[in-house]
């Protein structure tokens, strides 16, 4: 007497065994490499606050306007692709309601582009394809899987970075992010050539006066998963000084809080819940599933390969013959 096995639990020993290892695979290899920053972005932050600004045409600072800083990132696709690379362009303008909507960029209190380059999955940044050097381990996004600690924030207006400190979580519309904050020190971040009267040098005809940057303060809310800002405040405070000066002589820009609308707030939750539910799906929720439904299959498969059909050996009847 022997024992046959039967196709079928062959079958689900195989597809057990086949799920077993998928389950690291999803989890260790492939969602590692679907976790990384788009090249075909095209997304605005749109911050919003009052403060003091300098207004050219009174030549003066004038109190209490309201601000508007409007960042745009758009993803150039053929460098990215020639490169490897991520490679965004950035605009940022700030604006009064006097410039707004600000047809020609020439029309807004200051209006900055740059490019960043980063790696895709790591969100360092790279120095090629045109852009400047910037250095840090964030800056319009955290790298994937946030931890509670320290960063470097690149700030562009400094052209250095700022530790943003881990100080806990917090809900942006009701979707929990970390929190991070930091400030600035008054920094002298330039030169710009100025009438002398503005900087308290009368009759000096032109001088190059030194710019200064501070900040009040930055505060930052990122989904830990896919290290998209969710929530964003920052205080600028630009001035000019005398050459040499130690005290402010004229005041550019200065907000104590400026921060993200509460519509650039919703898409942004939208969209690191989608990215992170691809993520989660790829990460977690398939691996397990295949984890568990690989060692049942498996399981099952093995029982029934142990067990098998006993069949009954019939004697040769040519053997007794002999």
């Amino acid at each position: 007497m022997r024992r046959s096995v039967s196709p079928f639990s062959l079958i689900l020993l195989g597809l057990g065994t086949f799920l077993l290892v998928l389950a690291p695979l999803l989890a260790w290899y492939v969602q590692p490499r679907a976790a990384v920053n788009p090249t075909d972005i095209d997304t605005t932050a749109v911050y919003t606050g009052r403060g003091s600004v300098f207004d050219l045409e009174k030549v003066e600072t004038v109190p209490n306007q309201r601000i508007t800083v409007t960042q745009r990132v758009r993803g150039d696709v053929r460098e990215s692709e020639r490169s490897g690379k991520a490679v965004w362009d950035v605009t940022t303008s700030v604006d009064t309601d006097r410039t707004l909507p600000a047809a020609d960029p020439h029309d807004a209190l200051s209006f900055t582009p740059h490019r960043w380059v980063l790696d895709r999955r790591t969100t360092e940044p790279v120095h090629c394809c045109g852009a400047k050097r910037i250095q840090g381990e964030a800056y319009l996004k955290f790298p994937f899987d946030v931890r509670k600690r320290s960063y470097r924030w690149w700030d562009n207006t400094l052209g250095d970075t700022v530790v943003l400190r881990y100080r806990g979580t917090e809900k942006v519309l009701g979707h929990t992010g970390y929190r991070f904050t930091g400030s600035v020190p008054p920094t002298r971040t330039g030169t710009r050539l100025v009438p002398g009267s503005l900087v308290g040098l009368p009759g000096g005809g032109q001088v190059a006066a030194e710019e200064w940057y501070a900040n009040h303060g930055v505060e930052l809310i990122v989904d830990r998963r896919t290290g998209r800002v969710l929530y964003a405040r920052t205080g600028p405070r630009q001035t000019l000084r005398a050459p040499g000066g130690t005290e402010d002589e004229a005041v550019l820009l200065d907000a104590e809080r400026i921060s993200f609308t509460e519509e650039t707030q919703r898409a942004a939750v939208e969209q690191a819940k989608d990215d992170g539910a691809r993520l989660r799906l790829l990460g977690e929720t398939v691996p397990l599933g295949a984890a568990v439904a690989g060692g049942l299959l498996a399981a099952a498969g093995a029982v029934l390969v142990a067990r098998g059909r006993k069949v009954t050996e019939r004697p040769d009847p040519r053997a007794s013959s002999a």
